[in-house]
């Protein structure tokens, strides 16, 4: 699949570093052509002998080569590639590539070029979700850079949470995603999936039983159309999509706040959390002698009514779920008008079906022109199914406007 392309590999100085060898050996694997580029502090974690044998070819570190040089090297280096790949690209990358600095070989080759960029970001915990990381790391996407990972897992600092870079299987995923062009390429799409988290203390907290199969399922159908996918899942069991940009969020607050973010966008597929408790305890409620404590509940933010109903920056299409246990038609109407969406899927999830944390779904997709059943099938095949539906509504709405 990746016959004649020419990766340029750009590693940098993290842990996740001794991880580039085998992604060179799988890159090459699948035909692509590797030409390494290494930090100075890359060198740390990886020797340019190595990586030079593995992947056939000299390796880049140093920007002032007077041999190279002499042609701008640093310039034909960063334009004669199909694909620059970061990975893996630590904080301090990304902050470079966010302010535009150009320092080094590799901040310069990324600054020069006008070659499409994926980075595979690898970093501890606290060093991701910092409010800096963060802010850079929307501006890269503002910039068109393309994300995969961070997953989360035990780190070599021995903390754990979302920092650890994509496995070398999955960085191969998607660049081969990359290169290939699906009805859906160049529309940017917004899933949100998964359960929220609502803290009710310390120790507890609300949820509930969705596994985010269904969310992760359409997003990476949406993937494998060619689609730039931005993900935001709550805490949930399922495998999140390969080749999307992930982002993870435990309240519904912190989901509304990703949204925005992430916004605009030209479809937006999402599925809805409730209520959350209203003034979380900063200690451990504990039991009470002669009666049980009383929780009061509040609405979290309404992210699909807020996003349909905008005038400024709505999608062209945006897609709600309504998950019903009884009156499903007539509940999943109401919804439909009161939200302002243009399409709702609605199911029953009351205990009997099975379909809340199944691998199973039942579909009634509602929209203006009418109601449609759709027959219960896996979750992968519901997914395939509305996202051909998106293909029709994509290609039709490019003919009107043809």
């Amino acid at each position: 699949m990746l016959s004649s392309k020419r990766i340029l590999l750009i590693i940098t100085g993290g842990i996740a570093a001794y991880k580039s060898l085998d992604l060179i050996r799988k890159l090459r694997a699948a035909g692509a052509a590797v030409t390494p580029v290494l930090t100075g502090s890359a060198q740390e974690f990886v020797t340019p002998l190595s990586v030079a044998a593995l992947a056939g070819e000299a390796v880049h570190s140093e920007l002032f080569d007077l041999t190279s040089e002499a042609e701008m090297g640093h310039i034909e280096l960063s334009r004669s590639a199909d694909l620059i790949l970061v990975a893996p690209a630590t904080a301090d990358m990304m902050a470079k590539m966010a302010q535009g600095r150009a320092d080094d070989l590799a901040s310069t080759l990324l600054l020069a070029t006008d070659t499409p960029v994926l980075i595979a970001p690898s970093m501890n915990v606290r060093m991701w979700e910092h409010s800096a990381t963060q802010r850079n790391l929307r501006q890269l996407q503002a910039d068109g850079v393309k994300i995969i990972g961070p997953e989360a897992g035990d780190m070599a600092c021995g903390e754990f949470g979302p920092g650890r870079m994509s496995e070398p299987v999955d960085i191969l995923s998607a660049v081969q995603m990359h290169f290939t062009r699906g009805p859906l390429a160049g529309q940017r799409v917004l899933v949100t999936s998964g359960p929220t988290h609502e803290p009710i203390d310390p120790v507890r907290y609300i949820a509930n039983r969705s596994s985010g199969r269904q969310g992760s399922a359409i997003a990476q159908a949406l993937v494998n159309q060619g689609a730039d996918v931005v993900f935001i899942s709550g805490p949930a069991a399922a495998d999140p999509p390969l080749g999307a940009q992930i982002t993870r969020v435990e309240t519904a607050l912190e989901m509304a706040q990703a949204v925005e973010q992430a916004l605009p966008c030209k479809i937006a597929i999402f599925v809805a959390a409730d209520y959350r408790v209203e003034l979380p305890g900063d200690e451990k409620i504990k039991k009470q002698a002669g009666g049980l404590s009383t929780l009061s509940f509040v609405e979290n933010p309404d992210i699909l009514a807020s996003v349909a109903q905008r005038r400024d920056n709505r999608p062209d299409l945006v897609i709600g779920f309504a998950a019903e246990t009884e009156a499903l038609e007539e509940n999943a109407q109401a919804k439909r008008m009161r939200k302002g969406c243009d399409w709702l899927l609605a199911n029953d999830v009351s205990a009997k079906t099975g379909i809340m944390g199944g691998d199973e779904n039942a579909i009634l997709c509602i929209e203006q022109a009418g109601v449609d059943q759709w027959p219960r099938a896996s979750k992968a095949q519901v997914a395939e199914r509305l996202v051909q539906k998106i293909i029709d509504h994509v290609e039709k709405a490019s003919t009107a406007h043809g």
